[in-house]
């Protein structure tokens, strides 16, 4: 489904990404883990369309996809819940759901709402609620809600779980399986790595820009370095 081929990015003279290769095949969940400043968003911001590689190739759908149009990129099936959930606060839960959709023209979208709302039920409680009141797991539940309106082939989620309690780690965990098994491919990039490589069909080491291991979830979490270094021990 999606091929990143040889990719390199820089911010500037700083090389980000470093010669990066991976790919996602339909129907997987693939995560991404690393330490912070790796380049794990910089790689989803890549593929998105808000950054473009120096050199490299990105594939999707056995189309390329490098430069083009971040709404382009969008219509072609790649939805991304980013860093920080980037939710319009002072907007409604409805108001940031709707923009979610804003790259459809056809009769569904209320009823993709409604979907919305049976897979967060907290959404729908809040549903003429200002974003910015909500708390920090429904804020996430909405960011990954808004990404889900357009409808992805691929779904791209960027640190689901970061600074979240526990209940609702295992919640939004949860969630991204669900999603998953209904037939969303996923990738996604999580700081927490064990709960990362137990969900993954799949999963790549990210260090300084860098792919430095690539496995099964199942032998990642097996991995006498990757237990070292990101799962204590």
């Amino acid at each position: 489904m999606l091929a990143v081929k040889n990719i390199d990015v820089y911010y500037g003279a700083i090389h980000a990404l470093k010669d990066v290769t991976l790919n996602v095949e339909r129907g997987e969940i693939v995560s991404i883990i690393g330490s912070n400043g790796a380049g794990k968003s910089t790689l989803l911001r890549t593929i998105s369309g808000v950054l473009n590689p120096r050199e490299g190739q990105i594939t999707f759908l056995d189309g390329e996809i490098q430069g083009e149009r971040i709404d382009k990129i969008v219509k072609m099936g790649i939805g991304h819940s980013p860093e920080g959930r980037k939710i319009f606060t002072n907007m409604s839960v409805q108001e940031n759901l709707q923009l979610g959709a804003f790259i459809r023209t056809d009769n569904e979208i209320a009823s993709d709402m409604d979907q919305v709302m049976e897979r967060f039920p907290r959404l729908k409680e809040r549903f003429k609620q200002s974003a910015g009141t909500l708390s920090g797991g429904e804020q996430q539940m909405l960011a990954i809600g808004r990404a889900l309106m357009s409808r992805p082939k691929l779904l791209m989620l960027d640190e689901p779980s970061m600074v979240l309690a526990p209940n609702l780690v295992s919640e939004i965990f949860k969630i991204i399986v669900q999603i998953a098994s209904e037939g969303t491919t996923v990738l996604l990039v999580e700081q927490n790595a064990h709960r990362a490589l137990e969900i993954a069909n799949r999963a790549y080491v990210l260090e300084v820009g860098s792919i430095v291991l690539q496995d099964t979830g199942k032998a990642l979490l097996s991995n006498p370095k990757v237990k070292e270094a990101y799962l204590g021990g």
